[in-house]
């Protein structure tokens, strides 16, 4: 016959060993007042020892000293037997009372900076010393049994189980569940670290298993649609956007807002000089560079006045009033830079509803990191696109040579390329878009829409001929075809920048030359599905 367990169990013995000791202090006291022996190992027994509250060693209460340079000091029988032993089986508590055990009911560990020692550059062997070994164990002992046994792994838990014990003297059995599944979600965060830092050692950027874990930024009312359930977590890898933006003001984000906000943010940071990308549905309407923001945000919103309403608006320079006026002229959901000034930041505050996200820093385009795509019973793991193309890079196939305008604008064009929905087509003209069309099963498809939007905001804005007249054409893929650069033609490029690799290439050259089209190949593909 078991003795019976109880929902609500009160805290006698707790073991306490943290790295962050926020809270440690306030904790340690309050425990000390309700009467409970604190154990603790190291730093964390010092801290309290020195803030007056009662504390014994851990050596002192295993009769075992720390060894090997404190690497063990927790693993014996005392200290798991006193979390593991079931309180309502006779036979583990006769266990325990031959082997002199006592009970612990609160274990309370934060671990080793592992992750904070990588990410700092620190040495191999450092790194090593931060894998806590010790720690992961009691946590998920305490985990396990969770029936008799509360474990704290963060530093917001103090509260809690202070506010609980404070209330019911106890704590209860779903509170105990719910730190439990917390332990085993840190420690295995923890672990995919560690494995993933082993991974990079070794030079294996895809390992037989791939472990990768999130922290929850926040809950979601929706997904994509109403029907669908939604939280944001975010890596841990601290690359400047949308995981990492203080937001200022405006409603809570949407998925559709966090996702179209990170492709906005991901493209404006392709250019080095003043740019605007201005977003719908994750793929640019508009992007453009020039000498000042406003500039640079008149000559993207040509070449779409339509589609920015409702959109997002990325910049890669310190938003000041006169692009505030700008953007908030216009419904407007999402606007995300580097900064904004008093100025703005007053101009935007008219827009109540409008979210205003502000990263202090801007992403290397350059920089490696992954991406995942989740399929039917796994995902796919990719480098991110991060290939960019050099002047000197390009390969000239036609009679004749991009001009020097021609040249930079094929450059800007094929950089914004990589950022629309294959297939892509993009229309540049003085280091602005022009026309933009993507996403369509076929190329053709893709240069004819470009051009009828082209056509569209012409229209919009008095002009008397298409924007895309004497501008040129980027391709993300080769054209199959000489039918889609004939498209492009139509609409009146002058130039054309794509990969080239199509067993049909020699067609599509002569079809520029006869069109009297500058050509350059770039031998880098730049899909987005």
């Amino acid at each position: 016959m078991r003795p019976p367990m109880s929902d609500l169990l009160p805290i006698r013995r707790a073991l306490i060993s943290v790295s962050d000791k926020t809270g440690l202090i306030e904790f340690g006291r309050f425990l000390a007042g309700k009467g409970v022996e604190i154990l603790s190992t190291g730093g964390t027994a010092k801290a309290l020892r020195d803030a007056g509250v009662p504390v014994k060693d851990v050596s002192d209460h295993t009769g075992f000293p720390e060894i090997l340079d404190g690497r063990v000091k927790t693993l014996v029988p005392q200290v798991h037997g006193g979390i593991l032993g079931r309180r309502d089986l006779k036979e583990h508590l006769a266990q325990m009372e031959q082997h002199a055990i006592a009970p612990i009911d609160l274990v309370a560990v934060n671990l080793y900076p592992f992750e904070a020692t990588v990410a700092k550059g620190a040495s191999f062997q450092d790194c090593i010393e931060n894998i806590d070994i010790g720690g992961p164990a009691m946590i998920r002992s305490a985990a396990k049994n969770h029936a008799g046994v509360a474990v704290l792994t963060e530093p917001q838990h103090f509260a809690e189980i202070q506010a609980e014990i404070e209330a019911k003297g106890g704590t209860t059995l779903a509170t105990r569940r719910r730190l439990a599944a917390a332990a085993y979600a840190r420690t295995a965060a923890y672990d995919a670290a560690i494995s993933g830092w082993f991974a990079k050692q070794q030079g294996e950027d895809f390992p037989p298993r791939l472990a990768f874990a999130g922290v929850l930024r926040q809950g979601l009312r929706y997904g994509e649609n109403p029907h669908q359930q939604a939280a944001f977590y975010t890596d841990g890898t601290n690359r400047p956007g949308i995981a990492t933006a203080k937001q200022i003001q405006g409603k809570e984000l949407s998925y559709n807002n966090i996702n179209d906000t990170d492709a906005a943010f991901e493209c404006v940071a392709e250019f080095d000089r003043p740019a605007i990308a201005i977003i719908k549905h994750a793929t640019p309407c508009g992007v453009a560079v020039a000498e000042d923001l406003v500039t640079a945000w008149d000559r993207a919103f040509l070449c779409d006045p339509v589609s920015p309403f409702g959109g997002i608006v990325a910049a890669n320079r310190v938003l000041d009033a006169a692009a505030a006026e700008k953007i908030a002229a216009i419904f407007t959901e999402v606007v995300i830079a580097p900064d904004a000034d008093e100025a703005a930041r007053a101009i935007f505050a008219r827009k109540k509803n409008l979210r205003l996200l502000l990263t202090g820093a801007m992403p290397d385009p350059a920089a490696p990191g992954m991406t995942f795509k989740s399929v039917a019973g796994g995902f796919l793991a990719q480098s991110r696109d991060a290939g960019h193309i050099a002047a000197s890079a390009l390969k000239v196939v036609t009679q004749r040579a991009p001009t020097e305008a021609e040249l930079r604008d094929l450059l800007f064009a094929f950089r914004v390329c990589k950022h629309v929905k294959s297939n892509a087509i993009v229309y540049a003209k003085n280091e602005a878009t022009v026309g933009l069309g993507g996403g369509q099963p076929n190329r053709v498809d893709s240069a004819r829409i470009a051009g009828w939007k082209s056509e569209e905001a012409a229209k919009a804005a008095g002009l008397p001929e298409p924007l895309a007249r004497g501008s040129v054409v980027a391709s993300d893929a080769f054209f199959p075809f000489a039918d889609g650069l004939e498209a492009a033609a139509a609409a009146g490029v002058t130039a054309v920048i794509q990969p080239g690799g199509s067993m049909r290439d020699a067609e599509v050259i002569a079809a520029a030359d006869k069109a009297g089209l500058a050509m350059v190949l770039t031998g880098m593909r730049h899909f987005r599905h």
